[in-house]
């Protein structure tokens, strides 16, 4: 290897690990911040009649309950998961409740996959609809909440394994 590639590998490990150990710093912060303005808006959304893009799917899916009662109340949940999720930087408790309000959450939101698969896919089990991948996207929100569920008890993220760390 020639003197100069060494140089710019030397050079690009020390950014890489700024880079890392800022990512490692601060991403679950960001991603509790980013999960809670989702569910604020997305829940506020239903609170006005014909805002959510969601409504029709919500009233289509939960027929078996008069959707204008319904629908306020998904709202106050979701907004309420949104709050969980930024208020969330004070408490662990307050955190778990979250995590948990989600997953409830995410078992409604997952129903028009089995009740409404004719809204849910044009060509079963692989092409979606708009409304299909609206619902499967949710699988990004799930694992989002797993990872900080992973922290509520001290857990966090390293930016280097801890035999390089004390290495």
């Amino acid at each position: 290897m020639t003197q100069a590639y060494q140089y710019f590998q030397v050079v690009f490990d020390r950014i890489d690990l700024r880079i890392t150990r800022w990512m490692a710093r601060y991403s679950l912060d960001v991603l509790r911040f980013a999960l809670g303005v989702v569910f604020i808006w997305f829940g506020a959304l239903k609170f006005f009649p014909g805002l959510s893009p969601a409504e029709e799917l919500v009233r289509n899916t939960i027929y078996f309950f008069d959707p204008d009662f319904f629908l306020p109340i998904l709202a106050a949940w979701e907004v309420l998961i949104g709050i969980g999720f930024l208020s969330g930087f004070f408490t662990n408790k307050l955190q778990r409740l979250t995590i948990l309000l989600l997953f409830m959450q995410m078992i409604g939101a997952a129903l028009p996959l089995v009740l409404l698969p004719e809204v849910c896919w044009t060509n079963f089990p692989f092409v979606l609809t708009l409304e299909g991948q609206y619902i499967v996207k949710n699988l990004v929100i799930i694992g989002s909440a797993l990872v900080l569920g992973a922290t509520v008890r001290g857990g966090r993220v390293i930016s280097e394994p801890i035999d390089k760390q004390n290495g």
